[in-house]
């Protein structure tokens, strides 16, 4: 697993790690029952904080992607897809309100928001 640690993002390092960790279960990256690696191994990988590695854990860990066994390590929890929809939309709402700050503060008009809104999703395929 390489995660990537950007100072100049504006986004906390430990967001940053739980976002990366996230991404990767979600492609399947990491797979269940997958050990991530040791909170000081991480932090001493990334160079950074064990109270930063601690905080990404136990939020993945709140949020029901990952496992503390006592002793053994975090692992990868099986993948329940109600939860996993539910995180993904919140993570979508997140952005879309970031999309609508960011279009307020350059006074762009909605009209205009939602026509780069469909433009986007024309040309973007999923399913």
């Amino acid at each position: 697993m390489k995660i990537i640690i950007l100072n100049t993002a504006g986004v906390p390092i430990y967001e940053q790690i739980k976002e990366q960790i996230k991404t990767a279960i979600y492609l399947g990256e990491l797979a269940e029952g997958e050990a991530l690696p040791s909170i000081r191994q991480l932090a001493r990988d990334l160079k950074i904080s064990v109270i930063t590695t601690t905080r990404a854990y136990n939020s993945l860990e709140q949020e029901g992607f990952i496992a503390t066994v006592p002793g053994k390590g975090c692992f990868i929890k099986p993948k329940d897809s109600e939860l996993i929809r539910e995180q993904a939309l919140r993570d979508i709402e997140k952005n879309i309100l970031s999309a609508i700050t960011a279009a307020k503060n350059a006074q762009i008009p909605k009209s205009e928001f939602y026509n780069i809104i469909g433009l986007i999703s024309k040309e973007e395929t999923y399913e």
